[in-house]
C-alpha cells in the first residue's frame, strides 16, 4: 500500500535541507605568502594604477645622478627622461638598440616596487622565509624573505635579495647578493614610506656607513 505524505510535511523537509546547520561551509583558500607580503605594501591597489611617474636619484660621495620614468601600465609604454634626452618605447618592441634603456627601467622599477615584483616575477623566482632574525644594519628583530632569480631570463639572472621585514610585514632593510653569492654586495635601509593612492612605497634607501643614498622624488600615480 502506498502512503501519501501531507504537503505541509514536504515543505518542512525542504526547509530543513536549507538550514544553515545543514549547509556545507567552505573557507576561502589562504593567499600565497608572497601575495600576502605584497599586500602589506598596498599591492591590492595596483589594479587601479594606469600610469606611474617617478625620478630615481642616487648620491655617492659628491656626485648626483638621476633619471625620470613614466610608465603607462596599460599600454606598457615607457618614457625615460635623462640629462635633457627623452626616449619613449613599447616594452613589447625592445630590441638591441633599446636593451640598455630598458635595463635601466627594470633596475629602477625594482628598487621602487620590489614587493610587487615578488608577485609579478613568481614564475622565475624561488623564495624562503625565516622568522626571528636580526636586520643587518639596525640589528632590529625581523623576518627574512630571500628571493632568488632563475639562471636564465631577465637582465641579471641568478641574483638574490634578502628582505628584512618588520612586525607589519613591510621591508625595513634589504641586501643584494649578485649571482646568489654568500656575502652581500650592498645593504641598505628601506625608509620614508608614503601612501600613494593606497600604494605603500618606501622613498629612501641608504647605508650610513658607506655614504650610499638612493631615493625617489616626483612620484605621481594616475
Amino acid at each position: 500500500m502506498k502512503y501519501l505524505i501531507p504537503l505541509y510535511c514536504l515543505l518542512v523537509l525542504a526547509s530543513c535541507r536549507n538550514t544553515p546547520e545543514t549547509q556545507v561551509q567552505t573557507e576561502a583558500p589562504e593567499r600565497p605568502l608572497l601575495e600576502q607580503l605584497a599586500a602589506a605594501h598596498g599591492f591590492d591597489n595596483w589594479k587601479e594604477v594606469n600610469q606611474i611617474r617617478f625620478t630615481w636619484n642616487i648620491d655617492r660621495d659628491t656626485t648626483h645622478f638621476e633619471r625620470t620614468w613614466i610608465w603607462d601600465v596599460r599600454q606598457q609604454e615607457v618614457t625615460r627622461i635623462m640629462a635633457g634626452d627623452t626616449v619613449t618605447y613599447l616594452r613589447a618592441e625592445v630590441d638591441s638598440t633599446l636593451a640598455q634603456v630598458d635595463g635601466g627601467f627594470i633596475n629602477d622599477k625594482y628598487w621602487l616596487l620590489a614587493p610587487y615584483q615578488w608577485v609579478w616575477d613568481g614564475q622565475n623566482i624561488t623564495h624562503t622565509y625565516q622568522e626571528g632574525v636580526n636586520a643587518p644594519l639596525s640589528g632590529a628583530a625581523a623576518d627574512k624573505l630571500t628571493i632568488v632569480y632563475g639562471d636564465s631570463g631577465g637582465y641579471t639572472p641568478g641574483d638574490a635579495y634578502d628582505f628584512y621585514l618588520d612586525a607589519d610585514s613591510k621591508v625595513m632593510e634589504w641586501a643584494f647578493r649578485k649571482a646568489n653569492q654568500p656575502e652581500p654586495n650592498l645593504i641598505t635601509t628601506w625608509e620614508g614610506y608614503q601612501d600613494y593612492g593606497g600604494l605603500q612605497l618606501s622613498t629612501m634607501r641608504q647605508n650610513p656607513e658607506s655614504g650610499f643614498k638612493l631615493y625617489f622624488t616626483g612620484i605621481e600615480i594616475r
